[in-house]
């Protein structure tokens, strides 16, 4: 067998994948206390809720070490690029986004997604238009984040 014969596992799924009404889910992944501290400190983000605890213990409604919501949606971004996107993922176009409860260091968290809206672009031959409604669940099945990325991908017949 020779090198162009062997093929790659990964890749992502074309629009021919993604009719309406498919779904499917993640693998998941638990959020660690360094996830959420690397984020932070990338990002600067210093508001106390995040950064310190005792703030947290003594004043805030939430209690324990809370995950920023961008920081989960970017998480389900990456669980569903590993699998969803690999080469055939062309534009991020925009989306809507909800946070529904928090999300805890120790929590364990995947992505459900349903198709609902797919098509072929009308301007860009060989690409489409998929739009998907992401839940992002919590081990004890609680909705935690959803929103609804409108995303440009390539078409199967472009790939030949």
């Amino acid at each position: 067998m020779s090198e162009e014969d062997i093929p790659t596992v990964g890749l992502g799924l074309y629009f021919e994948d993604l009719p309406l009404g498919r779904k499917f889910k993640t693998l998941g992944r638990t959020v660690q206390d360094a996830d959420i501290c690397a984020f932070i400190n990338v990002i600067h983000m210093t508001e106390v809720l995040f950064t310190d605890m005792e703030f947290v213990r003594n004043e805030s409604d939430i209690k324990g070490r809370i995950a920023p919501g961008a920081f989960i949606y970017g998480m389900a971004e990456g669980l569903l690029a590993q699998s969803t996107m690999q080469k055939t993922g062309y534009a991020f176009i925009n989306m809507e986004l909800t946070v529904h409860s928090p999300v805890f260091a120790g929590d364990t968290l995947h992505v459900e997604c349903e198709v609902i809206e797919s098509r072929r672009s009308n301007s860009r031959p060989g690409r489409a238009l998929v739009r998907t409604r992401n839940k992002v669940v919590k081990q004890d099945g609680t909705v935690a984040l959803t929103y609804t990325p409108l995303r440009m991908l390539k078409c199967r017949d472009a790939a030949r």
